[in-house]
């Protein structure tokens, strides 16, 4: 069995979900399997069009703090979220959605980009995933 590392995001900032594919895609190219679960404010960017709309944790300046930080992400060849989200998938990165979140946040799954997720579980589903990883992180 390959050693395994699942991630948790929940937050919905850019620069965390930043960390969370970076992370999940290092995972993978070192040989290991690599889930992330999506909950409340992550589980936000997995809407149809939504991936780059969080805003920055720290620093968001009324958007211009992510505006600066965008630009020197572009000067400095770093891939987009969309970029790492596909070649997160490439990889074979399994993207779990919280049902519940859904639930209490009114999210369809019509809502989201379908064609993204492995899986619309519950947190049982992340205890199997986390009890079988090596690495488990809260994002």
């Amino acid at each position: 069995m390959a050693e395994k590392a699942t991630i948790i995001a929940h937050s919905g900032d850019m620069d965390k979900l930043y960390s969370a594919f970076i992370i999940a895609n290092g995972a993978l190219a070192m040989g290991m399997e690599a889930s992330i679960f999506f909950t409340f404010w992550g589980l936000q960017r997995l809407k149809k069009g939504g991936l780059e709309k969080g805003p920055l944790s720290k620093m968001h300046m009324l958007g211009l703090g992510k505006w600066m930080v965008k630009r020197k992400m572009k000067k400095a060849k770093v891939a987009s979220l969309e970029k790492l989200l596909q070649e997160f998938k490439e990889l074979g990165g399994k993207i779990l959605a919280c049902d519940m979140t859904m639930e209490i946040m009114g999210i369809k799954r019509e809502d989201l980009r379908d064609d993204l997720i492995a899986d619309y579980c519950g947190v049982g589903t992340y205890i199997q995933e986390a009890r079988e990883s090596a690495i488990t992180l809260f994002i």
